[in-house]
């Protein structure tokens, strides 16, 4: 008898989610066993204790909650939040251009992806279509290609000689275009592009108006290591996250616990979170808002309420990497598969501070889970999470936190198998305490 790794449902719900619309839609299936129901923004809300809801905004941020049985003002809300986007590249409006009897991809880079990992790789496209229906509305749908549509070749070491020892550099300009098909005619064909859009989709020719499409690497996630200890994937930053918190909040003792507990997921977090739907927008503070003022809560208690309240902000960390000691501040290493990290920052990049700390180390205890604590090199630049954005936009104490990974913002990133179990259990202990 074959048993399905532990794993294996978290590089499931990568692999089902290579876009963060589609990583929205793959929550959105998680939810249905449970009987969440969805609730429109430009619609009333009629909530009710004990009840599941959940909000979409734009397709690619998501807000799930369960409103308890307590008393917001005994409890406060306990939310974990997390993100949907990660750094790659998203093809421009004038999508083809044609060289030299080839037709290729004109891409933008989202974020801070390594480019050089993008090259030599099975590529394809996924995202969402915006089109007009029979009744002349404009109406969404996600489109995945799952076959390898594109690629980006490497140049030859013969024509690079000293790549081993300067590495890759592409220009963001011209060596980023992805390969796509051979041209067979002097001229590309009228709609060569939205052709292709609409065998894959299905729709009319002609209702296709705009696309938002993200290039991914067809690759499955994989586990490794002589002991299956280590998996790798695309998008483990930050989709592990959204797992981790989606797995805790789905979970029976969770379920009865009577607290109003929350996962808020945001897309654009990897360009800085300044959208509708980014952390740094309203999404998040509507939606408390709304669900603090389903009985009337007065605007004093609504700030009572925020102020019992804890945010985590979870994303990845950096894993140590012994191929580069250098990297690293020598007393603060934190290692793959030694439990979930602690990250901590002088000037508020990350926004743990000391009680928000002893608070999380308490709910390691409580769920028998190890943890590290991690801080950057002084001497480089830190990078930053929506733990700081969040926790300023609503007054909340917070700590962001994450799990260990090698590799971070590479196609192609790697992290440890026990790690991922451990914070599903130290989030299930911050919801139930």
């Amino acid at each position: 008898m074959t048993h399905t790794h532990p794993i294996q449902t978290l590089l499931t719900f990568i692999d089902e989610s290579p876009s963060p619309w589609h990583a929205v839609k793959t929550i959105e299936a998680c939810l249905q066993p449970f009987n969440f129901q969805r609730l429109d923004e430009t619609a009333e809300w009629r909530l009710q204790p004990g009840g599941r809801y959940f909000t979409v905004r734009d397709d690619s941020s998501i807000i799930l909650f369960i409103l308890g049985h307590k008393p917001l003002l005994d409890t406060g809300y306990k939310i974990i939040g997390a993100h949907t986007d990660s750094p790659g590249l998203r093809v421009k409006p004038n999508a083809i251009q044609s060289k030299n009897g080839l037709i290729r991809l004109n891409v933008e880079i989202y974020g801070s992806p390594i480019l050089a990992t993008f090259t030599d790789r099975d590529l394809s496209l996924a995202g969402r279509l915006c089109y007009k229906n029979n009744q002349n509305r404009i109406e969404r749908c996600l489109i995945k290609f799952d076959r390898p549509l594109l690629r980006l070749p490497n140049l030859a070491i013969h024509m690079n000689r000293t790549v081993n020892e300067d590495g890759l550099k592409l220009h963001k300009q011209n060596e980023l275009p992805l390969i796509l098909s051979a041209l067979a005619e002097d001229q590309i064909p009228p709609g060569f592009f939205t052709e292709l859009l609409y065998e894959k989709s299905g729709l009319d020719t002609g209702q296709i108006m705009t696309w938002d499409l993200a290039v991914y690497d067809t690759q499955k996630g994989s586990i490794w290591g002589r002991n299956g200890e280590f998996y790798s994937s695309s998008r483990i930053d930050n989709l592990a996250s959204c797992h981790a918190a989606v797995s805790a909040l789905l979970d029976e003792s969770v379920l009865a616990s009577g607290s109003t507990v929350m996962c808020a997921l945001f897309d654009h977090e990897e360009i800085g979170s300044e959208s509708k739907h980014g952390a740094a927008g309203s999404f998040l503070t509507d939606v408390l808002q709304r669900v603090a003022s389903w009985n009337k809560t007065g605007a004093q208690d609504y700030h009572r309420i925020l102020a019992k309240s804890f945010f985590i902000s979870a994303d990845m960390a950096h894993a140590y990497h012994p191929n580069f000691p250098n990297a690293y501040d020598d007393d603060h290493k934190v290692l793959v598969n030694r439990g979930p990290v602690i990250k901590v920052n002088a000037n508020v990049r990350y926004s743990s501070e000391g009680v928000s700390e002893a608070m999380f180390i308490d709910w390691c205890h409580d769920a028998g889970a190890p943890f590290q604590r991690y801080s950057h090199r002084c001497d480089l630049p830190c990078g930053s999470t929506i733990g700081p954005i969040a926790s300023a936009k609503t007054g909340i104490r917070s700590i962001d936190i994450g799990n260990p990974m090698w590799a971070m913002h590479s196609i192609r990133e790697s992290a440890g198998v026990y790690d991922h179990n451990n914070l599903i259990n130290i989030l299930k202990a911050f919801f139930t305490a």
